[in-house]
């Protein structure tokens, strides 16, 4: 799963790699967590024949999935991961997952990795060469009563790669730049001609740094978070614990 993630490198890299341009500046951000604004890209509106605009549009949303026909939020547990096995059928992301595909960029994410009844250990996931990565997500529009629209959003999750199940048996999917067009074409890809994206990252794409607990507190940030620590029982790999309970597991 996704509970917590960092988006680090500089405005201009994320610019290069979604192909947008209508953001802010922004400060790398080193503890993202559900409730924040995060940045998704989407596909931008319809172009005609000789127009002048960028194919993809970028957008800030409240990290926290709300449903367009939720009354009220507050009925709903926080809804800041969608399963990508069951997205396109469940009620909350089902309008979603046909309409308003997105990525979301990000340098890495944190898991937890608890083994019986020993304090949860975090971990510092990210690419093994660097650089940065789309998760896959969803974007609602959300209004109340009063008629103010919020915009808000979920990332999607798959089951763990080899690399990663020793630490929890869920993990952000990643889109790859070459399937950006296909996943955010919601106009001509429906749901299940993009399926097949929905899969655990290559063995050995991601490597998983054992940081300190220190990234718990979501008011805590800087790049200190990401140093590795030492421990007596690094092993990051293997059958997930019989006794393991998940950190933010809200599926």
């Amino acid at each position: 799963m996704c509970g917590r993630f960092a988006l680090t490198d500089t405005p201009d890299a994320v610019q290069s790699l979604l192909a947008v341009t209508d953001f802010e500046p922004f400060p790398p951000r080193y503890n993202i967590a559900p409730t924040q604004p995060v940045l998704m890209a989407l596909s931008g509106p319809s172009r005609g024949a000789g127009a002048n605009l960028p194919s993809r549009q970028s957008v800030l949303v409240r990290w926290g999935l709300i449903p367009s026909w939720a009354k009220n939020p507050d009925d709903f547990s926080l809804l800041f991961n969608a399963r990508s096995e069951t997205a396109a059928e469940k009620a909350s992301f089902r309008t979603a997952m046909r309409h308003r595909r997105t990525l979301v960029p990000a340098n890495g994410f944190y898991e937890w990795r608890r083994v019986g009844s020993k304090r949860a250990e975090p971990y510092w996931v990210r690419p093994r060469d660097g650089g940065l990565i789309a998760f896959a997500g969803l974007m609602e529009s959300w209004s109340d009563p009063g008629g103010t629209e919020i915009d808000t959003g979920a990332i999607l999750t798959t089951e763990a790669n080899e690399d990663l199940r020793g630490i929890h048996h869920r993990m952000p999917v990643i889109i790859r730049p070459e399937d950006f067009d296909r996943w955010l074409d919601c106009l001509n890809q429906e749901p299940r001609h993009v399926a097949d994206l929905l899969k655990p990252a290559d063995p050995g794409f991601f490597e998983a740094v054992p940081v300190s607990d220190r990234v718990n507190k979501v008011a805590n940030a800087g790049p200190g978070l990401q140093e590795r620590v030492e421990r007596h029982d690094e092993k990051a790999s293997g059958t997930k614990s019989a006794n393991d309970t998940d950190q933010l597991d809200l599926f």
